[in-house]
């Protein structure tokens, strides 16, 4: 359990030391307070996905819901399981894994 709780506090501290603030149409993922969030990692074509969260808010396009970086950019992840595991650092939680991932 130690070696559990140390891995998962390294994780955290090297993944949030270089990460820059990312936000879902203007709002930093961290400054998200609600109970549930709907994940819905898009394929972007080559090896590359792009995650859009939904949360509640209101959007007139879906492009407005990618996850951005400082810049505006959107963020590109490895695989679905990476967009995961980036709001797994967030303290996300998986509820439940339907055709999207709904975390809280």
């Amino acid at each position: 359990m130690k070696k559990l709780i140390l891995a998962a506090a390294f994780v955290a501290c090297f993944g949030l030391s270089r990460a820059k603030a990312q936000n879902v149409n203007g709002f930093k993922l961290s400054d998200i307070k609600v109970d549930y969030i709907e994940l819905k990692p898009i394929y972007n074509g080559g090896d590359t996905y792009i995650a859009r969260i939904d949360y509640g808010q209101k959007f007139k396009r879906p492009k407005e819901i990618n996850v951005r970086d400082d810049d505006g950019n959107d963020l590109l992840f490895n695989s679905q399981i990476d967009c995961l595991n980036k709001l797994k650092r967030y303290g996300y939680e998986l509820l439940n894994n339907l055709s999207s991932i709904i975390i809280c």
